[in-house]
């Protein structure tokens, strides 16, 4: 009951309490110390009370020295009775009871709660970026960053919390104490202060400068690991096992590299203050010796000023590691708001509607848009698409197809004029309403490394067993998915697929993305070489499927197999970012133009172009 309460004190699945997260290193720790500073603040008092019992038992020895010094008494317990029974309640009481404290605290409450607070919200807000965020960096770095940075930002906030009190205390107390017996027994301790402090501000941003660094290297080292991983099947085929195992070589170099070059001054930053330690101890405990000599201080004394200046280098020693590891996680969260603390590239309006088709119509206005700095795709396209009109795209790969229909699911904004659907601009409406309307399935299908009942869900989450099956067997995928077995025993519906379905082939996939689609059921049909990783027999089959499929629905379809798309409305032929040809099939063959040198170049239903 005790650990659930406090495993209880952070909500890990709390809204964030701003859109995007600071893009500065001290903003982005305030925005998250914020949401958690009740258990901060818990961990400073306990901290506090834990640190002064701590050199209390310091005060006590030099006490309990003082009294037992002379003729052994035999009332001595009698006589200290109080005082030696209050000593007790602290070492025996006290300091486990802030000791437990503290360490509920921090594994309990801080350790777990907040990293999963942290990487939750990071992992939401990166799950908004745009699909070109993805495109231009590894999915395994992107991963790396996220996580380590939960990591990296508790770690250094705790031991920041426990180093504070531990130096204030300690130092403080010592002066106090030291002050008390004879104020020269101060002397040493206040040099020492002074020369660790300016051996702090040497070293601490040089680790801090090359500790960036190093997690930079480390991410792109895991960037690179999971690259090969995800494309395996491609290093297989191609046979450049060699290749691929340079390409890590040379980022596993750079990332020791860097991390020798941080470790440089780690070296350096140790040897310099395990030797203003030593000179700590030899004046402390000299002085005290010399001053115990002429009668000034007790033997006490001695024991509390040696005790306390070996307890205080033992200590600095932790806190010379504590400021490295503070500073390192410091680099860590620093390389991860490379990835996270990016401005979100496609955002919603402040309260934006949703999307409401009646009908279906889609118009692009005087569409004008290109990637980067690089030659425009779009030019100037105008296109009217009427309700529940089956229009096919056509042209030579660059014509812009694909492009076009990103744009209006909206995986990238325009750069001039809009996209309208049923009147509604889709750059006012909200992204999630938008795509909700739209179902579609593109030439590479790429399924979640989950279950086949969990991939079809994403069509329509709350569908029956009955729905789901009744869907399947529409697009033929009943055949193979009761046959499927996966690793650990699951058949079926439960059998996972493997990281983006590499499990079953490519017509089984196709099948999956049809059935997940006619799940769906959305007024507007994307079709992008739907049909392409099928063979002619099961095309066949399911094509009966695919115009149950679009009946009622304003349709869209790419294909380089012409002979799937003949039979549209209207097709609409592309070259160069514009509308070069409009018409049906036969319309286009009479007019004996770009879409009819397409046609006659087909060879076994492929297209190929000049």
């Amino acid at each position: 009951m005790l650990y659930r309460r406090f495993e209880q004190l952070i909500d890990i699945f709390r809204e964030a309490p701003s859109a995007a997260p600071p893009n500065t290193v001290t903003s982005f720790y305030l925005y998250y110390l914020r949401q958690v500073w009740p258990s901060f603040a818990a961990l400073l008092v306990v901290g506090l009370i834990g640190a002064l019992i701590e050199v209390s038992l310091f005060s006590y020895l030099s006490r309990i020295i003082d009294l037992a010094q002379g003729t052994p008494n035999p009332n001595f317990f009698q006589e200290h009775a109080f005082e030696l029974t209050w000593m007790v309640i602290v070492a025996l009481v006290l300091r486990p009871i802030f000791v437990a404290l503290h360490d509920l605290l921090v594994h309990q409450t801080i350790s777990p709660g907040m990293t999963s607070m942290i990487n939750w919200q990071n992992h939401s807000y990166v799950l908004k970026q745009s699909l070109n965020f993805f495109q231009n960096d590894f999915a395994g770095r992107i991963a790396q960053r996220i996580v380590q940075t939960g990591n990296a930002l508790r770690d250094s906030a705790v031991q920041s919390v426990d180093a504070l009190w531990h130096v204030l205390i300690y130092s403080i107390s010592a002066l106090v104490l030291f002050a008390e017996a004879d104020w020269r027994l101060m002397i040493p301790l206040l040099s020492w202060i002074i020369a660790f402090i300016l051996a702090l501000r040497y070293f601490v941003p040089r680790v801090k400068e090359r500790s960036v660094i190093s997690s930079d290297a480390r991410s792109k080292l895991m960037g690179r690991i999971v690259d090969g991983y995800t494309n395996i099947a491609t290093l297989k085929l191609f046979a450049h096992t060699n290749s691929e195992q340079q390409y890590a070589r040379e980022a596993i170099s750079e990332q020791t590299e860097k991390t020798q070059l941080a470790g440089r001054v780690i070296t350096e930053m140790d040897s310099v203050i395990t030797t203003l330690n030593g000179i700590l101890i030899v004046t402390t405990t000299g002085l005290a010796l010399w001053l115990w000599t002429q009668s000034m201080i007790s033997v006490g004394a001695i024991a509390l000023a040696t005790g306390l200046a070996i307890r205080i280098v033992n200590m600095s020693g932790w806190i010379m590691w504590v400021v490295n590891g503070i500073f390192e996680n410091i680099g860590m969260v620093q390389d991860g708001l490379q990835s996270i603390a990016q401005p979100v590239g496609i955002t919603d309006r402040d309260a934006a509607p949703k999307l409401a088709v009646s009908r279906g119509e889609v118009k692009f206005e005087n569409l004008n848009f290109q990637y980067g700095k690089g030659k425009g795709v779009i030019h100037g396209l105008n296109l009217d698409i009427k309700p529940g009109e089956k229009i096919g795209l056509i042209g030579p790969s660059g014509a812009g197809k694909s492009t076009l229909v990103n744009l209006l699911l909206r995986l990238y904004d325009v750069q001039g004029g809009r996209i309208l659907i049923d009147d509604q601009d889709i750059s006012h409406v909200a992204q999630e309403s938008l795509r909700s309307h739209i179902g579609m399935i593109t030439q590479d299908t790429s399924l979640l490394h989950r279950s086949i009942r969990d991939n079809l869900l994403y069509g329509k989450p709350d569908a029956t067993d009955a729905e789901l099956w009744e869907a399947m067997r529409k697009a033929r995928a009943d055949e193979f998915i009761p046959l499927l077995t996966d690793s650990e025993g699951r058949t079926g519906l439960d059998a996972h697929v493997g990281e983006r379905g590499v499990k079953l082939s490519g017509g089984q996939r196709q099948r999956i993305a049809i059935t997940r689609v006619l799940l769906k059921d959305a007024p507007i049909l994307i079709m992008d070489e739907a049909t392409s990783a099928l063979d002619s027999e099961v095309e066949a089959a399911i094509q009966e499927s695919l115009e149950t499929l679009m009946q009622g629905k304003t349709v869209i379809a790419i294909a380089h197999r012409l002979s799937t798309i003949a039979r549209m409305d209207r097709l609409i032929v592309l070259e160069n970012g514009v509308i070069a040809e409009s018409g049906s099939h036969g319309e286009l063959l009479a007019h004996k133009g770009l879409y009819a040198r397409l046609w006659a170049h087909q060879t076994g239903g492929f297209v190929g172009v000049d």
